[in-house]
């Protein structure tokens, strides 16, 4: 396994990590089987959020890491607040003091490593987020602070009112979802592709030392299904499996190598259940693709070079 730095923390964590979002779905003795699947190769970082399963993913994952012998200290643990399925996105001070006590609760911890922000709320009134964080950090709950789904205008605004650095952003991203890389090589130009929905979110993270979480990394789309050994992408397909036999590997490695490849240092969050696939996807850490192959899958999955 390779390590990095998360932003500026000094938290030095696995490249890959793994996504807790669908462990609720898991009986106990699955879900320790899909943690210590990861944690045998490597793995000492883990993404929640309060509302996964209501909570319940939260409470699967510690139980899993109960069940383990995990010992806290030697693993990294970050949830998500901010989403009330299905009715509104909530920055408000009680709200996020809330959540975060009932997410460590369900974790059994005293603190996370880190907090971040689970998509944008434009009713954030930012004297209560500062209020909040402020409050979190002193009493130990949090280590440091991050946010996900945001983009660069919306990260300044609230640092102009917080003292902690922000340090992640989680956005979607890889091969089957990779705008932040195609508006950049479209600049200057009036196609579709030249169009940034995001405000140069991946220039932005890496001049600020944030690091990237990417999520649903073989999922193309919002959830529409994943590109690995799907008809739809018969080129991306043929090329991943090309240079998974030149270096000994499966397409989920080099998919996961691919990302990986990316200077900025991102990193990858599994979603995947599989504990066969999560090994496979983890494989990936240590293939370093040269340029040509990291373009030519670019190129593969539908994308072009103007």
């Amino acid at each position: 396994m390779q390590y990095s730095t998360i932003g500026t923390t000094g938290v030095k964590a696995s490249r890959v990590a793994l996504g807790v979002m669908r462990l609720n779905g898991k009986s106990r003795q699955e879900a320790s089987r899909i943690v210590g699947t990861v944690i045998d190769r490597g793995v000492n970082f883990f993404d929640t959020a309060d509302v996964y399963g209501d909570g319940r993913s939260s409470l699967a994952l510690n139980q899993a890491l109960d069940d383990l012998g995990v010992s806290r200290g030697t693993v990294y643990l970050q949830t998500k607040v901010g989403i009330i399925s299905g009715q509104r996105y909530d920055f408000s001070k009680r709200h996020i003091l809330d959540s975060v006590a009932q997410e460590l609760t369900r974790l059994d911890t005293d603190y996370v490593d880190l907090l971040l922000l689970h998509r944008p709320d434009t009713l954030v009134e930012l004297d209560e987020l500062a209020e909040a964080f402020n409050l979190l950090q002193q009493q130990g709950k949090v280590r440091y602070f991050g946010v996900s789904n945001v983009n660069p205008m919306q990260i300044e605004l609230l640092q102009s009112a917080i003292s902690q650095k922000l340090h992640v952003n989680q956005l979607q991203f890889g091969l089957g979802h990779a705008d932040m890389i195609r508006q950049e090589f479209h600049v200057n130009m009036n196609d579709a592709a030249s169009i940034d929905h995001d405000g140069g979110t991946l220039a932005y993270t890496r001049l600020k030392h944030m690091t990237i979480q990417a999520w649903s990394p073989f999922q193309y789309g919002f959830f529409e299904g994943t590109f690995i050994d799907n008809p739809k992408f018969p080129e991306l397909n043929d090329h991943l499996q090309r240079i998974a036999e030149k270096y000994g590997v499966t397409k989920n490695a080099i998919a996961t190598a691919w990302i990986l490849r990316h200077p900025a240092k991102m990193q990858v969050l599994l979603g995947s259940m599989n504990p066969e696939r999560l090994t496979q996807m983890i494989q990936g850490v240590d293939i370093t693709l040269d340029r040509q192959e990291w373009y030519d899958l670019y190129l593969a999955a539908g994308n072009d070079l103007p």
